[in-house]
């Protein structure tokens, strides 16, 4: 019965790749305002680090919550398919690396009402990396996948980066 039912699960499962979603974020390493009302996009620390310690991606003690738009282009006015929204936190004492957990809530197209779930390790100085999907909703219902990230740009001034997401999910 256990291999039937699998079998059954594989033909009604579908492969979905999505590999033109960027989403618009905020570099955690510059954020050090709390939450106002109307920006966007809005990441804000809601644990501090006691004492404040000089970087705190490094001392594993920050959190941040973001909801960022996913948009279909690297430009801000670039058509926008949902939000990001979630937690990033500090995750490792020895390297700048975040615990990555965000629904991706697409507002438009075919995929308006669903989601997709990235999990992970986020180590941000590294070009490519890795995240599972490990889960989904609407069309992406029971989704298990994949999300690579890689930062396509970041103003230093700013704060601001743009992250290039590419998601390969079987779903329901």
């Amino acid at each position: 019965m256990g291999k039937q039912l699998c079998a059954i699960l594989i033909l009604s499962s579908m492969v979905i790749s999505i590999s033109a979603v960027h989403g618009i974020t905020e570099d955690p390493i510059s954020v050090e305002k709390t939450c106002e009302v109307g920006r966007t996009p809005l990441p804000f620390r809601w644990l501090e680090p006691t004492p404040p310690i000089p970087h705190p991606l490094s001392s594993g003690e920050s959190t941040w919550s973001v909801d960022n738009p996913l948009t279909v282009g690297p430009e801000l006015s670039s058509k926008q398919l949902g939000r990001a929204q979630g937690i990033y936190g500090a995750s490792s004492m020895e390297e700048m690396s975040l615990l990555t957990l965000v629904n991706l809530a697409f507002t438009d197209g075919k995929y308006n009402g669903s989601t997709l779930a990235p999990l992970g390790r986020n180590p941000i100085l590294e070009e490519y990396r890795e995240m599972s999907i490990v889960g989904g909703s609407g069309l992406f219902r029971l989704a298990r996948g994949i999300a690579t990230a890689k930062t396509y740009s970041i103003n230093a001034t700013s704060g601001y980066g743009v992250v290039h997401y590419h998601v390969i999910a079987i779903h329901y």
